[in-house]
């Protein structure tokens, strides 16, 4: 289990980094526009925004844009991840929790943040007893 504190300088740059994520993202719909950055245990920072499609079942969050690239780049173990939205806290969907769940269990700092305020808390407060299949070896 990773469990790590970090500082508070550090979460100030993840938070600083969802922000500019959040830039990037395709919103036409909702006009909520949130960017993701997500902390390696190797300290690679990956970062992602939603991806909204006029099938909204094709929609992406940027938590899992930014997971997906960490993923597709090897990283398997995350510290901390950052969402950002300009005016209203971006909770993490369901979704996005339990994928967040099944490289770290509840250990992983998560930091809600927009303009005005933060939270900061683990995964384990915003999914507890989550859901995960043990690995066999066949």
């Amino acid at each position: 289990m990773l469990n790590q504190k970090i500082s508070d300088e550090l979460i100030n740059n993840l938070i600083a980094q969802a922000k500019c994520a959040a830039n990037n993202a395709y919103a036409p719909f909702s006009k909520f526009k949130v960017g993701a950055a997500l902390m390696t245990k190797s300290g690679k920072v990956y970062t992602g925004c939603n991806i909204e499609n006029s099938s909204y079942g094709l929609t992406i969050c940027a938590e899992r844009v930014a997971i997906f690239k960490a993923i597709s780049e090897g990283e398997r173990e995350f510290i901390a991840m950052a969402i950002y939205n300009k005016e209203e806290k971006p909770y993490p969907c369901g979704a996005c929790r339990q994928v967040m769940f099944e490289f770290n269990g509840g250990d992983m700092l998560v930091i809600i943040a927009t303009d005005h305020s933060k939270d900061v808390l683990t995964l384990a407060d915003l999914l507890p007893k989550g859901f995960k299949l043990a690995k066999t070896n066949c």
